[in-house]
C-alpha cells in the first residue's frame, strides 16, 4: 500500500500545475413554462465583441451546467435549445476578486412553432467524476450496440466482468445492483442473466458509487451500481426502435415517450436471446484417501449446449401536480431463462497409493439437463416536493419487486463397467421472493455552504422455497421423501440516516458526513438454522478540495455490509453433477466491510482528462465459496461417491488495496483513446489455515475515429488476469470488439456492424482447486466469437406552448409567463 500511495503522490505532484484560466460561470436552466429542468441546452460563450464562441457547455439532467478555465475578462453567455427563445446575458465579468460567477437561474420561453420532427443531439463525456459516484454514459458506446448490460459493464472504470458474467467492483463481488436507484428481486435469482436481460440500447448511463454515503443502504460491501435507463421529458412524442441480429445474440427494444403539459408517459420494451451454444469441459481430478492408502484420479470430458432468453418491459407517469409537486408511478415487468442440456464422458481409476496398482476402473456416461426461470414485477410510487428555497425538497417512496422462480435438474449416470446400475436424480425448486422499500427523504439548505439530509426506510423481504427430488430406482424415477423439503425465509430492516453536506474554509474543503442505523430481523424454518436480529451503526464520509478548475483530489470512507442473498441462502442441493455439487448455507452472517478511497481528477483544456484512485478494503466475516471434498456424501439418505461440494461460508477476512487508472485523450479531432486499468493485491486470512495472497490486474483500451460527420468506427481490447483464491487459481479472460455505425436521413437512423473475437473459436478458461488430498484443473472451451448487425431509429414530434399562453398559479389563477 505504501508503494501506491508513493506512486499517487508522485502523479500528483507532477500534474499539478496552477491554471492561469481559473474563472468559472455557473448557473440552472429551467423551462419558463412548465417550471422543469431543460437537459441538453446549449451553453456558449463569446469573447466581448468576437462573433463565435470559445468554450461552451451543455446542461445536465437537472439543468445545472459549469464553464471552466476562463481568463480574466468580459463576457456575453447565450443559452439555446431547439424549440425555444435563445437567453442572452451581457456583461458578465470574470476578475481576481469575483473568479466564480454564478447566473442562477435562467428561464427559457418556448416559441410559437410546432416541429413535425426532432433530432436532439447532446454529447456528454464517457465519464464523469463526481463528489460521490463515476457516471459511465453509454449513449455513444459502439461496440455494445446491440448487446446487453454486462457488455457496457465491461468498460465502466472499477468494474470486472468475467466470460460468465460474474461482476466485481473493485475486486469485490458483493455489489448492490438498482435500476433507476431502486432495488429489484430480480437480481436476487440469477445476477448474470438479469444482467444480460438487459439490453444495451434500453442503458442511457452506469453509475459505479464505490463509498456510499448514508442515504443509501448499507448493504453490499463492495459498493453500488446503478443501471439509469433511457427516459425523456420532452414535449410531445418521441421514441427509438433497436433491431440486433447475430451469430450469438439477438436483441430488440423499442422506448416511446409522450408528454404534454404537466403529465408525461414512457413506455418501453426490450429482449434478446443468446442462441444455442456448446462449451466443451475438460475436468481432472486427484484425491488421495490416507486411511486406505489410495490414489483416486477422476476424469471428465464432455459438452454443454447452452440457450439463454429474456426480456424487460415497463411504463411509467409522471404528473407534475403544480410547479413544486411531482408523482412518477411506474410498473415493470421482468423475465429471463436459461437451458443447460450436456453428456460427459467419465473414467474413474483408483490405485495403490505406494504399490501404483490399479484397484478398480469405473467408466461412465452422464447424461444432465437443466432450467431456469424467473419471473418478476416492480411497482413504485414516488412524490417529489420542492420548496421555493432552491435545494429544499421532500421525496416519499414506495416501491415493492416480486419474483417466481423455477429451477430444475435431472441427470442420469449409466455405467459401462463395474456392474453398477444407472443412478440418477431429478429435482424441482420454486421459489418466491418479494421485498417492499417504504422510504422517506428529506433535504434542507441551511445556507449557501450547508446542507442537512435526513431520512427513514423500511425494507421487507420475504422467501418461499420448496424442493421436490425424485430419484431412479428399479428403471424408474420415484419421490425422494428425504430430499423434499420446504424453505421460508423472513428479513426486516429498519433504517434511519443523518447527513450533512457543507464547505469549509471559504470553500477551500467540500465534504460530505453521515450516519446510518440498520437494525436487521431474520426468521428463518430451516432445521438448524438460526441468525439472531442485529444493530449497524454505518458511518461515511466525503471529502474534496478543488486545486484549481482543472483538477480535485477527494478522500472517502464508508461502513458497508453484505446480507447473504437468496442464492447463498437456499439450501436446495444442486446435484446435475453428483460428482460436483453446490447448495447455499442458511446460517450465514452479515460480511463486515470498511471501504476507503483516495481519488484524484484532472482535465485539460484539448478535452482531456484522467482519474487515479487508490483503495483500500477490509471486510470481516468474509462471505466466499469454499470446496469440501467427500469420499462419500450422504444427501437425504442417498449416497454419493467422490464428491466436491461447493457452499458459502463466512471466511475469516480478506483486505485488498489498489490502484485505478482512467484516462481519455483526444488524439486529434478525429482520434480518441481511452484506457481503463486496475490493479489490485488481495490478502484473505482464515483462521488455522495460512494467508492466501493474490495480485489481479485489468486493462481495457477503446479507440473511437470519426471518419465523416456520419461514420464512426471503434475499437475495444479487455483483458481480465487470473486470479489467486484461497483454493486455488480464477482464470484469466481476454476479448476484443470492433465495430462500425453509419448514420442517415439527418441522423435520424443508423446502421451498425460488430464482432467479437472474430479470429479466435473459442475462449479458454482453465481454473484449479486444490486442498489437504486433492487437486482439480478445469478446463471449459467457451464459443465467444459473434458477427452483429444493428439498426437504430428515433423518430419524435415535440409540441411547445406559445411563449404569450398565460398557465395558472398555486392558487389556481391566470397568470402570465415571467419574463426573461
Amino acid at each position: 500500500m505504501k508503494r501506491i500511495c508513493i506512486v499517487i503522490f508522485l502523479i500528483v505532484s507532477f500534474v499539478t500545475v496552477k491554471a492561469q484560466n481559473n474563472g468559472k460561470v455557473t448557473g440552472k436552466i429551467i423551462d419558463a413554462s412548465t417550471k422543469q429542468p431543460v437537459e441538453y441546452a446549449t451553453i456558449s460563450i463569446f469573447k466581448a465583441g468576437v462573433a463565435s464562441p470559445f468554450n461552451g457547455s451543455v446542461s445536465d439532467a437537472k439543468g445545472n451546467f459549469s464553464i471552466n478555465n476562463i481568463a480574466n475578462g468580459e463576457y456575453t453567455i447565450r443559452v439555446d435549445f431547439m424549440g425555444y427563445k435563445a437567453n442572452t446575458i451581457d456583461h458578465v465579468i470574470i476578475s481576481n476578486a469575483t473568479a466564480v460567477v454564478s447566473l442562477n437561474t435562467l428561464l427559457l420561453a418556448p416559441v410559437q412553432n410546432q416541429l413535425q420532427t426532432v433530432n436532439i443531439v447532446g454529447k456528454t463525456p464517457t465519464v464523469e467524476n463526481k463528489i460521490d459516484k463515476l457516471v459511465y454514459n453509454a449513449a455513444n458506446d459502439l461496440t455494445s450496440q446491440g448487446g446487453a448490460a454486462l457488455d457496457i459493464l465491461k468498460k465502466v472504470p472499477q468494474v470486472t466482468v468475467d466470460i460468465d458474467g460474474n461482476v466485481e467492483l473493485q475486486g469485490n463481488a458483493n455489489i448492490r445492483f438498482l435500476i433507476n436507484g431502486k432495488p429489484s428481486s430480480i437480481f436476487g435469482a440469477s445476477l448474470a442473466d438479469a444482467l444480460q436481460s438487459i439490453p444495451a440500447s434500453q442503458i442511457k448511463s452506469i453509475e459505479v458509487i464505490t463509498s456510499p454515503g448514508a442515504k443509501y443502504d448499507a448493504n453490499g460491501t463492495g459498493g453500488i451500481i446503478n443501471i439509469i435507463l433511457q427516459e425523456s421529458k420532452v414535449q410531445g412524442f418521441n421514441g427509438n426502435i433497436n433491431l440486433s441480429a447475430g451469430t450469438r445474440l439477438n436483441n430488440g427494444s423499442i422506448n416511446l415517450n409522450a408528454r404534454k403539459g404537466n403529465f408525461g408517459i414512457n413506455a418501453f420494451f426490450g429482449g434478446n436471446e443468446q442462441l444455442n451454444t456448446t462449451t466443451v469441459n475438460t475436468n481432472d481430478r486427484f484425491t488421495t484417501d490416507n486411511k486406505t492408502s489410495t490414489l483416486t484420479h477422476f476424469y471428465q470430458n464432455g459438452s454443454t449446449a447452452f440457450v439463454r432468453s429474456g426480456y424487460k418491459s415497463g411504463l411509467s407517469l409522471n404528473w407534475s401536480i403544480s410547479k413544486y409537486d411531482e408523482l412518477t408511478g411506474a410498473v415493470g415487468f421482468n423475465h429471463f431463462g436459461n437451458h443447460n442440456n450436456g453428456l460427459t464422458n467419465q473414467d474413474q481409476t483408483t490405485r495403490g497409493l505406494t504399490t501404483n496398482n490399479l484397484l478398480s476402473d469405473l467408466i461412465s456416461l452422464r447424461n444432465s439437463n437443466s432450467k431456469f426461470n424467473a419471473n418478476s414485477i416492480d411497482y413504485s410510487l414516488d412524490y417529489k416536493k420542492t420548496f421555493k428555497t432552491e435545494g429544499q425538497e421532500l421525496d416519499i417512496l414506495y416501491t415493492t419487486s416480486q419474483s417466481k422462480n423455477t429451477a430444475y435438474s435431472f441427470q442420469q449416470q449409466d455405467y459401462s463397467t463395474g456392474g453398477y446400475p444407472s443412478s440418477g436424480a431429478m429435482s424441482n425448486n420454486p421459489g418466491k421472493d418479494r421485498e417492499t422499500n417504504i422510504s422517506i427523504d428529506y433535504t434542507h439548505p441551511f445556507s449557501k455552504t450547508f446542507t442537512l439530509e435526513t431520512g427513514a426506510k423500511g425494507v421487507f423481504e420475504t422467501i418461499n422455497n420448496n424442493v421436490a427430488t425424485d430419484t431412479l430406482s428399479a428403471g424408474g424415477f420415484i419421490p425422494n421423501a428425504n430430499q423434499t423439503y420446504g424453505f421460508n425465509y423472513k428479513r426486516s430492516v429498519y433504517a434511519y440516516y443523518l447527513s450533512a453536506q457543507f464547505s469549509l474554509f471559504n470553500n477551500f474543503i467540500n465534504a460530505k458526513a453521515g450516519l446510518r442505523d440498520e437494525y436487521t430481523k431474520t426468521t428463518s424454518d430451516f432445521p438448524g438454522a438460526h441468525i439472531p436480529g442485529y444493530n449497524t451503526l454505518a458511518p461515511s464520509a466525503v471529502i474534496s478540495h478543488k486545486i484549481d478548475p482543472t483538477q480535485s483530489i477527494k478522500l472517502s470512507y464508508s461502513y458497508r455490509i453484505e446480507r447473504p442473498d437468496y442464492g447463498d441462502l437456499n439450501p436446495f442441493y444442486n446435484i446435475s453433477d453428483p460428482h460436483n455439487i453446490t447448495t447455499g448455507n442458511p446460517n450465514l452472517r452479515p460480511e463486515i466491510g470498511h471501504n476507503y478511497e483516495l481519488g484524484y481528477n484532472k482535465s485539460y483544456n484539448s478535452g482531456a482528462n484522467f482519474y487515479v484512485a487508490v483503495f483500500y478494503r477490509y471486510n470481516t466475516d468474509d462471505i466466499q465459496s469454499y470446496t469440501t471434498q467427500y469420499d462419500t456424501l450422504n444427501v437425504g439418505g442417498t449416497k454419493y461417491l467422490n464428491v466436491f461440494l461447493n457452499q458459502r461460508y463466512n471466511i475469516g477476512t480478506e483486505t485488498t488495496e489498489g490502484l485505478s487508472l482512467f484516462g481519455s485523450v483526444p488524439v486529434t479531432d478525429k482520434l480518441n483513446l481511452r484506457l481503463n486499468s486496475m490493479f489490485a493485491n488481495r490478502i484473505t486470512s482464515n483462521p488455522g489455515s495460512p494467508n492466501v495472497s493474490g495480485f489481479t490486474y485489468r486493462l481495457n483500451l477503446n479507440t473511437t475515429y470519426q471518419f465523416g460527420h456520419d461514420l464512426i468506427a471503434e475499437a475495444f481490447g479487455n483483458y481480465n488476469s487470473s486470479q489467486r483464491t484461497i483454493q486455488g487459481t480464477r482464470p484469466a479472460f481476454f476479448s476484443y470488439n470492433l465495430a462500425f455505425r453509419k448514420q442517415f436521413l439527418n441522423k435520424k437512423a443508423s446502421i451498425g456492424f460488430t464482432t467479437t473475437d472474430p479470429f479466435n473459436k473459442y475462449v479458454n478458461q482453465l481454473a484449479t482447486t486444490s486442498g489437504a488430498n486433492f487437486s482439480q484443473s478445469s478446463l471449459r472451451q467457451v464459443p465467444f466469437r459473434t458477427f452483429g448487425i444493428s439498426l437504430s431509429y428515433k423518430f419524435g414530434k415535440l409540441e411547445f406552448k406559445n411563449d404569450k399562453e398565460k398557465e395558472k398559479d398555486d392558487n389556481g389563477n391566470l397568470q402570465a409567463p415571467p419574463e426573461n
